[in-house]
Order: C-alpha cells, then sequence, then structure tokens
C-alpha cells in the first residue's frame, strides 16, 4: 500500500498520531501537497462521510476521524499556502440565534473542511447581520444555518429577509439543517437547499458551488 494509501486508511480509523507521522513522511518524501491532501487526507474524509450517511458508523467514529484529519491538516497547511491550493468553496456556517446547539453543525463543519471547504465557524446563538458580515468579509460561497429548536427556526428566514434587504440573497448558496427542519420549510423560506445530515451537506455544497463556478 502507498503512502497516500496508508493516510487515507489510518483517517478512516482515527489514527491521529500515525496520520500526522505519514503526512510528514509524505512530505518528507517531496510529495506533491495537493496530492496529500485530496488523496489522502480528503478522499478518507469522504469515505467516513458515505459510511456515516448509510449508517455504517456513528458521530463518535466522525470525530475521531476528523480530528485525525486535522491533525494531518495542521502540518499540510503551511505548505499548501505556500503553492497556492485554492479551496473548493468558501462557507461561512453557524447555529441561529437564540439556539445553543452545536452537535450538528460541529459535524457539518467537520464534512465541509473534508470536502475541501475552507470553513468558518460562527458558533451558536448567531444572528442574521452578523452571519451575513462574516460572509461578506470571507468572500463565502455558502452560508449555512442550523437550529435545533422548532422556537428558532424563524430566524433562518429572518437572515434570507435581511440578505435580500441588502440586495445579496443571489450572492451565496443558502443551506439550512437541524432536527426540526424540513425540505418544505426550506421551500418555504426561500432557502436554496435543506439536507438531513452532515454527510448530505457537505456533498450538496460541493456540488452547487462547482456548478456555479462553471456556469
Amino acid at each position: 500500500m502507498g503512502l497516500i494509501e496508508e493516510i487515507s486508511e489510518f483517517l478512516q480509523k482515527g489514527r491521529s498520531k500515525k496520520v500526522k507521522e505519514l503526512v510528514q513522511k509524505a512530505m518528507d518524501e517531496n510529495m506533491d501537497p495537493k496530492v496529500i491532501l485530496n488523496e489522502g487526507l480528503l478522499s478518507g474524509m469522504m469515505i467516513v462521510g458515505a459510511k456515516f450517511k448509510n449508517n455504517e458508523v456513528f458521530v463518535p467514529e466522525v470525530l475521531v476521524s476528523a480530528r485525525a484529519m486535522n491533525a494531518g491538516l495542521a502540518i499540510l497547511e503551511p505548505k499548501l499556502v505556500e503553492v497556492g491550493n485554492e479551496p473548493v468553496g468558501r462557507a461561512v456556517i453557524g447555529t441561529v440565534q437564540g439556539d445553543l446547539h452545536d452537535i450538528g453543525k460541529n459535524l457539518v463543519g467537520m464534512m465541509f473542511k473534508g470536502a475541501g471547504f475552507e470553513v468558518c465557524d460562527m458558533g451558536v446563538d448567531v444572528g442574521a447581520d452578523a452571519f451575513i458580515d462574516k460572509a461578506e468579509e470571507m468572500g463565502a460561497d455558502v452560508s449555512g444555518m442550523s437550529a435545533l429548536l422548532s422556537t428558532t427556526m424563524p430566524q433562518m428566514q429572518e437572515c434570507i429577509r435581511r440578505l435580500e434587504e441588502r440586495g445579496l440573497r443571489e450572492k451565496y448558496i443558502v443551506m439550512i439543517g437541524g432536527a426540526p427542519v424540513t425540505d418544505d420549510f426550506a421551500k418555504e423560506i426561500g432557502a436554496d437547499y435543506y439536507t438531513p445530515d452532515a454527510a448530505s451537506a457537505a456533498e450538496t455544497a460541493r456540488n452547487a458551488v462547482m456548478a456555479r463556478k462553471s456556469a
């Protein structure tokens, strides 16, 4: 098995220390950092995402794999900056105002990173204008909102309303998710996509951004 395949394998097993060692070894052997990222770290995380979607692995396994991916990324990042590696897209994510739940949102952030996005996680209890200001600042492609309470879901609509008022609605792919959220609700408030889980969110975002860039 080659080094790159090993990185992917150990990432799927959540072996952070081993992933770090192998990424370092690959860099010492002057492998292309983009190959280490895309075919090692990201392809491993995409496999974990697909298994998660099919209920073959669960949240704890995803978390340890994400930790292993981040360990490898930490070593690789300076090199990626050096070679000017461009992310697939940029995403700002957060839990809406009045809602303090973050497990689902954190998973989405990890899956987005695993799909090649640069991610800004705004945390919880994020106001509509804070989302928009950050998206503007980082040049985001995607704005992803999460809510776990039916009482905080209207905040998603508020964010879309503010985007429209500020003349920015067409600029962003707006995605929503969370336990009480449905596809019907997404259509009702004018969001672009609703996804039922973190792996689907990352996949949908990646496809949407790539489609927009090639249009």
